[in-house]
C-alpha cells in the first residue's frame, strides 16, 4: 500500500511539472514574404527578430518564388502554424494555397498584415476582406469606401476616386483612437512614430474591423488628406483574429520606422492578441510619448544588466535613457522585497567600484535614498569622507537611518 501511494505522488508531481511547463508556450510562426515593392530582404529578418525577442513566438521564414516563377510550388502547410504574417506584395498565390489560407483563417488562425501587403491581391474577395483596408493596384471605389476619422468621428465615405496613398515620409503623431482594446490598453493617446511613410486613401470592405489608431495625414507632406487615416486595426473572419499595421516602412538594415519603440510594441502585442485574443505584455518603460520619438538600434528592449552597467558613465546631456530605465525597474518592483534586495546589490556595486563617474554615483546616492534598505547604508558610509559626494552620501544616509 505505501509503494502505491509513494507511485501515485510520483504520477501527480510529474503532471503537476509537465502542466507547468506546458503553460510556458510559444507560439510557432509563418513569415511569408518573397517578393514586394519595399525591401523584404531587409523588413523579414527584423519582423522574425522583433516577434521571437517576445519569447512568446518562434518564426520561420518562407520565401515565393520570384516575380514571374511557378506559383504551385508555394505550398505553405498553414495548420503547423499559430500565426502566419504576410510581408508580401507580388504575384498571385495558387487556388490551392489561397483556399488553404482561407480556411486557415476562418478556423481561427492569427494573422499580421504588414505594412505594403495591405497592397496585395486587389482582386482576391476574401484577402481583401482579411485585410480590411488596401491601396494601390488600381483599387477604387469598386474595392469598398473609404474610411478614417474626420473631426474625431469614423467616417465610411463611399466617394469615387484611387485607394492608397502617401506624401514623403516624416516622423507623425499617432493618436489611439480604442484605449481598452488588449492591444493599446496603457499605450499614450497620442505618440510619436519614427520616420515613416503614412498611408493614406486606403479603402476596402472594413467588415468586423475597428481602427484602434489614426495620424494626421497634413498635406504639407505632399499627398496630405488633411484626415486622421486608419494607421492600426483589427479584423475577425470567421474565428480568426487579424492584426493591421500600416506601419513600418523598411530601410537597409531596418530604419528609423521599424526601430521605434511605437512600432515594435503594437506589433508585438498585436500578434499576441491574433494568436490569443489577449495581450499578457506590460508597455514597455520606454514607449515613447508625444515628445518625442523613441528608437532600439537592435530592437531589443534594454535590460537591467545593461542600464546598471551603463550607469556607470552617466552623462544626462548625452541621454536619460538608463536612468529612466533603472527608474522604471525600481517602480515595477514596488512590493518584490526580493527583487529590490537583488537590484540595491548591483546599484552598490557600481557606487562602490572605480569605474563609474561621480555624476552616476550621485544619481546612484539619490535613487538608494529612498528606495535602499540596510544593506546600502555600509557602502555609502565609505562614502561620506569623498569630498565630492559626501553631501549626497549624508542625504542618503539620513533617509535610510530614519526609515
Amino acid at each position: 500500500m505505501k509503494k502505491q501511494y509513494l507511485f501515485l505522488v510520483l504520477v501527480a508531481g510529474l503532471l503537476a511539472f509537465f502542466s507547468a511547463c506546458s503553460n510556458e508556450t510559444v507560439y510557432k510562426t509563418l513569415i511569408i514574404t518573397g517578393q514586394n515593392n519595399h525591401n523584404w530582404k531587409a523588413s523579414s529578418p527584423v519582423l522574425k527578430q522583433i516577434l521571437d525577442e517576445t519569447g512568446l513566438f518562434s518564426s520561420d521564414i518562407m520565401t515565393t518564388p520570384e516575380k514571374g516563377g511557378d506559383m504551385k510550388t508555394f505550398d505553405p502547410d498553414f495548420s503547423r502554424y499559430k500565426l502566419v504574417v504576410i510581408d508580401y506584395n507580388g504575384d498571385s498565390w495558387s487556388e490551392k494555397t489561397n483556399t488553404a489560407f482561407v480556411e486557415y483563417v476562418k478556423n481561427g488562425g492569427g494573422v499580421v498584415i504588414y505594412h505594403a501587403a495591405d497592397n496585395s491581391f486587389p482582386a482576391w474577395k476574401e484577402y481583401n476582406e482579411i485585410t480590411g483596408l488596401g491601396g494601390w493596384g488600381d483599387r477604387n471605389q469598386k474595392d469598398g469606401p473609404y474610411i478614417y476619422y474626420k473631426n474625431n468621428q469614423l467616417v465610411t465615405d463611399t466617394t469615387a476616386g484611387p485607394g492608397g496613398s502617401h506624401g514623403k515620409r516624416r516622423e507623425f503623431l499617432v493618436r489611439t483612437r480604442i484605449t481598452d482594446h488588449p492591444i493599446t490598453k496603457g499605450l499614450p493617446v497620442r505618440w510619436l512614430h519614427g520616420n515613416d511613410e503614412l498611408y493614406s486613401q486606403l479603402r476596402g470592405p472594413g467588415k468586423n474591423m475597428q481602427v484602434l489608431a489614426t495620424a494626421f495625414a497634413d498635406s504639407a507632406a505632399g499627398g496630405g488628406t488633411m484626415r486622421d487615416e486608419p494607421v492600426l486595426m483589427t479584423i475577425t473572419y470567421g474565428k480568426g483574429r487579424i492584426f493591421h499595421t500600416a506601419m513600418g516602412h523598411a530601410d537597409e538594415g531596418g530604419g528609423p520606422a521599424m526601430q521605434c519603440v511605437g512600432f515594435i510594441a503594437t506589433l508585438q502585442r498585436g500578434a499576441e492578441w491574433a494568436v490569443t485574443g489577449n495581450v499578457t505584455q506590460k508597455v514597455p518603460w520606454d514607449f515613447p510619448s508625444a515628445a518625442g520619438v523613441v528608437l532600439r538600434a537592435g530592437y531589443k528592449e534594454l535590460t537591467l544588466e545593461e542600464a546598471i552597467a551603463n550607469i556607470g558613465g552617466y552623462d544626462i546631456a548625452k541621454s536619460t535613457k538608463n536612468l529612466s530605465y533603472l527608474q522604471s525597474s525600481i517602480r515595477n518592483l514596488a512590493g518584490d522585497e526580493q527583487g529590490l534586495l537583488k537590484l540595491e546589490k548591483m546599484m552598490v556595486k557600481v557606487l562602490t567600484g572605480n569605474e563609474a563617474t561621480v555624476e552616476a554615483k550621485k544619481l546612484l546616492l539619490r535613487e538608494l535614498s529612498w528606495m535602499g534598505s540596510d544593506y546600502s547604508v555600509a557602502a555609502i558610509k565609505g562614502l561620506v569622507s569623498n569630498a565630492e559626494l559626501k553631501d549626497e552620501a549624508e542625504f542618503a544616509l539620513s533617509r535610510l537611518q530614519s526609515k
